[in-house]
């Protein structure tokens, strides 16, 4: 069994019992929070903000009719005029997460040879399912 990851707060692992895996981006949730917070300065930005999240706290906190959760996020990203969610990655990090998913789907896809995919590996041009 492999090492967990050197980089923990940006990595792919696999669940205890190895039936579902995660990804984690911790960058992405400190990065949301700072874009929410940016406009706490500006009292109407604020205002507006805090409007969306009440919005959102109702949303989540009834029954939800098909597509409120989606409107409401959009509502507060709207608000605090957030950025795309998303992680630049240099060759070193882009490979050592290709490592990890590897890992991560070998393990996912070990009973049912009839339902395992091909791994693309470091080696294939082009790859299709």
């Amino acid at each position: 069994m492999p090492a967990e990851s050197t980089t923990p707060q940006l990595a792919f692992t696999s669940r205890s019992d190895w039936l579902a895996g995660y990804l984690r981006a911790d960058q992405i949730r400190t990065d949301t929070l700072v874009q929410l917070v940016t406009h706490w300065t500006d009292e109407d930005a604020r205002d507006e903000v805090i409007a969306a999240l009440d919005a959102l706290a109702d949303v989540v906190a009834s029954p939800r009719q098909e597509g409120a959760l989606d409107a409401a996020v959009e509502g507060v990203e709207a608000a605090a005029a957030m950025d795309t969610a998303h992680l630049p990655l240099d060759k070193k990090t882009a490979l050592r997460l290709l490592g990890e998913l590897s890992i991560l789907v070998r393990r996912l896809t070990r009973f049912g040879a009839k339902n395992k995919a091909n791994i693309p590996t470091q080696q294939d041009r082009r790859w299709s399912a």
